[in-house]
This record gives structure tokens, C-alpha cells and sequence, in this order.
């Protein structure tokens, strides 16, 4: 089992300066539309299980695990154009986002590599 890390939620920036836990983010304005799109991927997942416990042949499940790999990567890549056209945006629009712009877009291909990585 891979354990992917993430980062500490006291740690992480928040967009262009909004308390951690606290919106806006850049998925803040379609969180119901996310939301729904998780609770799909979750079905996937507990049809997995169920499809192990039923004794499935193995190609049926490989192909359901592809499935529910791809909806998750588009769900990542989903999010990630929101971050940057949200939070990477308002730091490149702050008066004094240089800084804040720089973290921002090492934080994002800090992403960008973790995904690539899976």
C-alpha cells in the first residue's frame, strides 16, 4: 500500500490569505458539483470490494480499478486548473504577491509532480 503524503493542514498556505479551513478557495464556487463527483468515485471504490468479495474475475476488477484511477486524476486535474486559476491568480494580482506568487506555483508543481507520479 502506497502512503501518499500530504501537507499538514497547519502548515499549508491558504489561498491568497484565507484562514486555513475557511474558504474561498478555487473549488469553493462548484463544491457540491466536487462533492457529488466523490461520492460517484467512492461507489466506484466500494464496487471494488464488492466485486473482490464476489469473487470476480481478475480482468473485470483491473478494469474497474482503471476507472476509478482516471475519474480520480480527472477530478485531481479539475481541481488543480481551479488553484491556478484562483489561488495562483490572486497572488499574481496581489500588490505584493511575489513572494506569496512564488510559493504558490512551487506549491502547484509540487502537485503537478506528485500526480505524475501515480
Amino acid at each position: 500500500m502506497t502512503t501518499i503524503e500530504t501537507p499538514s493542514t497547519d502548515t499549508a498556505p491558504a489561498c491568497h490569505g484565507a484562514a486555513q479551513g475557511a474558504g474561498p478557495h478555487g473549488y469553493s464556487g462548484d463544491k457540491e458539483a466536487h462533492l457529488k463527483r466523490l461520492r460517484r468515485i467512492e461507489g466506484q471504490i466500494r464496487g471494488l470490494q464488492r466485486m473482490v468479495d464476489e469473487d470476480v474475475y481478475c480482468i473485470d476488477i483491473l478494469t474497474q480499478v482503471s476507472a476509478s484511477t482516471k475519474a480520480l486524476q480527472s477530478f485531481a486535474l479539475s481541481l488543480l486548473e481551479e488553484h491556478l486559476g484562483h489561488c495562483v491568480a490572486a497572488a499574481a494580482a496581489a500588490e505584493d504577491g511575489g513572494e506569496e506568487l512564488n510559493a504558490k506555483v512551487a506549491e502547484a508543481s509540487a502537485a503537478i509532480a506528485r500526480l505524475l507520479r501515480t
